[in-house]
């Protein structure tokens, strides 16, 4: 077997007869001599031509390899329940770790299923209306459902990344997240494919629960478990995961009130940047953007006093959307479709945030960068009255000056204009205000400009509150047979990491 890199123009097929003449080069043997290939990955090369690089191995005649193959599922209808207490990323992947063991997943979701989730969604988007239960973050799916279903991650330790990714192939994704460097599914394709996992999960004899928002978790004299939700349903088993994602503040609470063992854990907070998508791809492909090519995507990392400052779940051709679970916050999150083809591009740009950098909130203890979280989200309320965004144009908002006018928004709900500057904790504040310009002046020409709007606040990045567990057995530390997983737990970020967190949890068990 050898691998090797090829290259095509974006917008040119990559032929068949083209790679194996490469592969035999590549490998110093005829063309009749080239058995196989299988294409690794395919990245975007904007630095000069817009190439698509390929990454291939290819293997001679007598040569042979096995394609990631998945576990088979079992009928689980009468094995031992696991209660799975979230229906996101890592909970449905650890239900189907549990269905190819022989246990039965019992799926507790505190949301509605995939489609009746989204007409809540558009009631927070044009009513303003806040279901706690039932939102941009919680229902079938998480988060990640309504967030373009980025799948790019770095978490390779966790396990073997092809798991999650086939996963999603079977279940109705584009063979194509298979190789692409930076894979997304869309948010107008995810929900079919959540709901095939549902359907997977009862048909071997699982169990889903919706509008189930689980109350208290009671450990019983046996060691085993009664689940209880608020409308006062229980559910036993000997094993329950915890997989409620990094939103489920009243689980915190409850831990908390029990005196079972969580911990303040750093995490980011900033606002969200919204550009014209033209402006982005006249950026990234330094004017030579063509309507074939794909949406522009960027990422950036700094360092501006001693705390990290980056972006975050970048969108092209994206939307704004509110991801508030409570009445009287304001919280926004991007989204987009399968096709990247809105008019606007927007990214979190955050920065790190750690219990130490707010001692004011440490009478909260571990509860203290949650609270921090939330006065910040109230704030943003507080000012606009309602879940329309306070808003600022960049240039106005780095020299602390108010903005005459802002541009148009796709944040449906609208934007207000903001002292944003003011607004925000000062130290998130001035840190943004170094960022922005020196991304523009040394890594993005162009960036750095009037034409962007930043919306406040982005806020959920991740948890502020750490679930400890044994590194062993994934149990908590303080509660044997509980498994903290996945966002909520404090030990993943992003869909491919909380599915393989969830994997291996289920594991485990």
């Amino acid at each position: 077997m050898k691998e090797f890199e090829i290259a095509c123009p974006v917008g040119k097929e990559l032929g068949r007869s083209a790679i194996i003449e490469a592969a035999a080069r590549a490998m110093g043997v005829s063309v009749k001599a080239v058995s196989h290939y299988r294409i690794l990955r395919r990245s975007i090369d904007a630095r000069k031509e817009i190439l698509y690089r390929y990454r291939i191995a290819a293997f001679k005649t007598g040569e042979t390899y096995e394609d990631f193959r998945l576990d088979e599922y079992r009928d689980v209808s009468s094995a031992m329940p696991v209660i799975i207490i979230g229906a996101g990323p890592a909970g449905m992947f650890a239900a189907l770790r549990l269905l190819a063991r022989g246990l039965k997943p019992v799926i507790l979701e505190r949301g509605k299923d995939v489609h009746a989730r989204k007409f809540d969604m558009a009631a927070l988007s044009r009513e303003g209306i806040v279901d706690p239960d039932s939102n941009y973050c919680f229902g079938e799916g998480g988060a990640g459902t309504f967030s373009d279903g980025k799948l790019f991650t770095r978490s390779s330790k966790r396990g073997d990344i092809r798991e999650v990714l086939c996963q999603l192939v079977n279940f109705g994704a584009d063979p194509d997240i298979m190789i692409d460097a930076h894979p997304h599914i869309g948010s107008d394709r995810l929900p079919g494919i959540v709901e095939n996992i549902r359907k997977c999960i009862v048909e071997h004899g699982g169990e889903y629960h919706f509008g189930t928002r689980v109350s208290d978790i009671v450990k019983k004299a046996d060691g085993s478990f009664d689940v209880v939700s608020a409308g006062g349903q229980v559910w036993s088993s000997r094993k329950v995961i915890l997989a409620t994602g990094h939103s489920a503040r009243d689980i915190y609470e409850m831990f908390d009130r029990k005196g079972w063992k969580i911990e303040a854990k750093g995490f980011a907070l900033g606002v969200r940047v919204e550009h014209p998508q033209s402006l982005i791809n006249r950026i990234q492909y330094h004017g030579s953007y063509q309507p074939y090519m794909p949406a522009a995507e960027y990422s950036f990392v700094t360092q501006i006093e001693g705390r990290g400052v980056f972006s975050f779940c970048m969108c092209p051709g994206g939307i704004l959307v509110p991801s508030a679970t409570e009445a009287g916050e304001v919280v926004l999150n991007g989204m987009s479709n399968s096709a990247r083809n809105s008019r606007w591009a927007n990214a979190g740009v955050v920065v790190s945030v750690e219990p130490e950098d707010f001692p004011e909130y440490s009478k909260y203890g571990a509860l203290a960068l949650l609270e921090f979280q939330r006065d910040v989200e109230r704030s943003m309320y507080g000012f606009s009255g309602s879940l329309k965004a306070p808003a600022q144009r960049m240039m106005d908002f780095c020299r602390r000056v108010p903005s005459k006018d802002l541009p148009a928004t796709s944040y449906h709900p609208g934007a207000v204009n903001a002292p944003l500057h003011e607004l925000l904790p000062e130290s998130i504040s001035l840190r943004l205000k170094y960022a922005f310009p020196e991304i523009g002046n040394r890594k993005m020409k162009g960036y750095y400009t009037n034409e962007a709007l930043l919306l406040g606040v982005e806020s959920r990045t991740s948890s502020p509150v750490r679930i400890p567990r044994d590194p062993d057995t994934y149990e908590h530390t303080d509660v044997a047979s509980l498994y903290p997983c996945g966002e909520g737990a404090g030990y993943s970020g992003g869909i491919v990491s909380s599915a393989l967190d969830g994997i291996n949890v289920a594991n485990k068990i």
